[in-house]
Protein backbone atom coordinates (compact mmCIF):
# COMPACT_ATOMS: atom_id res chain seq x y z
CA UNK A 1 0.00 0.00 0.00
CA UNK A 2 1.40 3.68 -0.70
CA UNK A 3 1.89 5.99 1.55
CA UNK A 4 -0.56 8.93 1.76
CA UNK A 5 0.67 12.44 2.07
CA UNK A 6 -0.83 14.69 4.32
CA UNK A 7 -1.14 18.17 3.62
CA UNK A 8 -1.55 21.10 6.13
CA UNK A 9 -4.36 23.86 6.23
CA UNK A 10 -3.28 27.07 3.86
CA UNK A 11 -2.00 29.88 6.14
CA UNK A 12 -4.63 31.49 8.47
CA UNK A 13 -5.23 35.27 7.96
CA UNK A 14 -4.01 35.42 11.53
CA UNK A 15 -0.24 34.10 10.05
CA UNK A 16 -0.48 36.56 7.31
CA UNK A 17 -0.74 39.24 9.91
CA UNK A 18 2.07 37.94 12.03
CA UNK A 19 4.14 37.88 8.96
CA UNK A 20 3.14 41.29 8.27
CA UNK A 21 3.68 42.95 11.47
CA UNK A 22 7.20 41.30 11.30
CA UNK A 23 7.95 42.97 8.16
CA UNK A 24 6.67 46.10 9.57
CA UNK A 25 8.93 46.31 12.46
CA UNK A 26 11.96 45.64 10.12
CA UNK A 27 11.56 48.32 7.90
CA UNK A 28 14.16 50.88 7.49
CA UNK A 29 14.46 53.29 10.67
CA UNK A 30 14.03 56.30 8.36
CA UNK A 31 10.31 55.30 7.64
CA UNK A 32 9.49 53.61 10.84
CA UNK A 33 8.42 56.40 12.63
CA UNK A 34 6.27 57.60 9.88
CA UNK A 35 4.21 54.09 9.68
CA UNK A 36 3.42 53.82 13.63
CA UNK A 37 -0.04 53.51 13.71
CA UNK A 38 -0.81 52.34 10.40
CA UNK A 39 -3.34 49.21 10.30
CA UNK A 40 -2.99 46.09 9.09
CA UNK A 41 -5.96 43.77 8.04
CA UNK A 42 -5.99 40.15 6.24
CA UNK A 43 -9.20 39.86 4.39
CA UNK A 44 -10.03 37.03 2.16
CA UNK A 45 -10.96 38.51 -0.98
CA UNK A 46 -11.20 42.43 -1.96
CA UNK A 47 -15.06 43.06 -2.05
CA UNK A 48 -16.81 44.06 -5.43
CA UNK A 49 -16.82 47.93 -4.33
CA UNK A 50 -12.99 47.79 -3.99
CA UNK A 51 -12.84 45.98 -7.91
CA UNK A 52 -15.69 48.36 -8.94
CA UNK A 53 -13.46 51.24 -7.69
CA UNK A 54 -9.70 49.74 -8.92
CA UNK A 55 -11.45 48.82 -12.03
CA UNK A 56 -10.40 45.49 -12.02
CA UNK A 57 -12.71 42.61 -13.45
CA UNK A 58 -10.89 39.64 -11.15
CA UNK A 59 -10.11 39.74 -7.65
CA UNK A 60 -7.47 37.71 -7.81
CA UNK A 61 -5.83 40.62 -9.26
CA UNK A 62 -5.13 42.29 -6.03
CA UNK A 63 -3.11 40.93 -3.60
CA UNK A 64 -2.96 44.55 -1.61
CA UNK A 65 -4.32 47.62 -1.13
CA UNK A 66 -3.44 51.00 0.76
CA UNK A 67 -6.27 53.09 2.11
CA UNK A 68 -5.72 56.54 3.14
CA UNK A 69 -4.12 60.16 2.30
CA UNK A 70 -0.55 59.62 1.14
CA UNK A 71 1.31 61.87 3.02
CA UNK A 72 2.42 63.53 -0.16
CA UNK A 73 -1.09 65.13 -0.05
CA UNK A 74 -1.38 65.66 3.36
CA UNK A 75 -0.98 69.60 4.99
CA UNK A 76 0.38 70.58 8.31
CA UNK A 77 -3.18 71.42 9.91
CA UNK A 78 -5.08 68.23 8.10
CA UNK A 79 -6.82 66.60 10.91
CA UNK A 80 -7.00 62.93 9.98
CA UNK A 81 -10.33 61.30 10.29
CA UNK A 82 -9.88 57.82 9.67
CA UNK A 83 -6.55 56.01 10.15
CA UNK A 84 -4.55 54.70 8.01
CA UNK A 85 -4.70 51.36 6.33
CA UNK A 86 -3.41 48.30 4.65
CA UNK A 87 -5.14 45.52 3.14
CA UNK A 88 -3.63 42.24 2.41
CA UNK A 89 -6.01 39.81 0.54
CA UNK A 90 -5.14 36.12 1.90
CA UNK A 91 -6.49 34.04 -1.34
CA UNK A 92 -4.82 36.13 -4.05
CA UNK A 93 -1.70 36.17 -1.81
CA UNK A 94 -1.35 32.38 -1.54
CA UNK A 95 -2.31 32.12 -5.49
CA UNK A 96 0.71 34.30 -6.37
CA UNK A 97 2.89 32.15 -3.75
CA UNK A 98 1.68 28.48 -5.41
CA UNK A 99 2.10 29.85 -8.67
CA UNK A 100 5.52 31.58 -8.17
CA UNK A 101 6.90 29.42 -5.82
CA UNK A 102 8.51 33.00 -3.58
CA UNK A 103 8.85 32.60 0.01
CA UNK A 104 5.48 33.48 1.69
CA UNK A 105 7.53 35.33 4.20
CA UNK A 106 9.15 37.76 1.54
CA UNK A 107 5.85 38.01 -0.81
CA UNK A 108 3.55 39.02 2.12
CA UNK A 109 6.25 41.35 3.05
CA UNK A 110 6.87 43.11 -0.28
CA UNK A 111 3.50 43.66 -0.61
CA UNK A 112 3.46 45.60 2.56
CA UNK A 113 6.04 47.29 1.23
CA UNK A 114 4.07 48.29 -1.84
CA UNK A 115 1.29 49.46 0.19
CA UNK A 116 3.44 51.15 2.53
CA UNK A 117 5.19 53.16 -0.19
CA UNK A 118 1.55 53.91 -1.92
CA UNK A 119 1.85 55.88 2.03
CA UNK A 120 4.44 57.97 1.24
CA UNK A 121 4.17 58.39 -2.76
CA UNK A 122 6.78 56.40 -3.33
CA UNK A 123 7.89 55.63 -7.62
CA UNK A 124 7.78 52.13 -8.63
CA UNK A 125 11.84 52.46 -8.66
CA UNK A 126 11.87 53.76 -5.11
CA UNK A 127 10.15 50.62 -3.77
CA UNK A 128 12.44 48.31 -5.76
CA UNK A 129 15.47 50.01 -3.92
CA UNK A 130 13.83 49.86 -0.73
CA UNK A 131 13.13 46.16 -0.89
CA UNK A 132 16.44 44.84 -2.29
CA UNK A 133 17.54 47.35 0.91
CA UNK A 134 15.18 44.92 3.36
CA UNK A 135 17.00 41.88 1.38
CA UNK A 136 20.32 43.05 2.73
Amino acid sequence: MSEIRKFGLPPSAEDLVDMAEHALAAIPARLAAHVKGIGIVVEDMPDDETLEEMDLESPWDLTGLYRGRPMTQRGVGDIVTEPDMIFLFREPILLEWVESGVDLYHLVRNVLIHEIAHHFGFSDADIEALEKEMDS
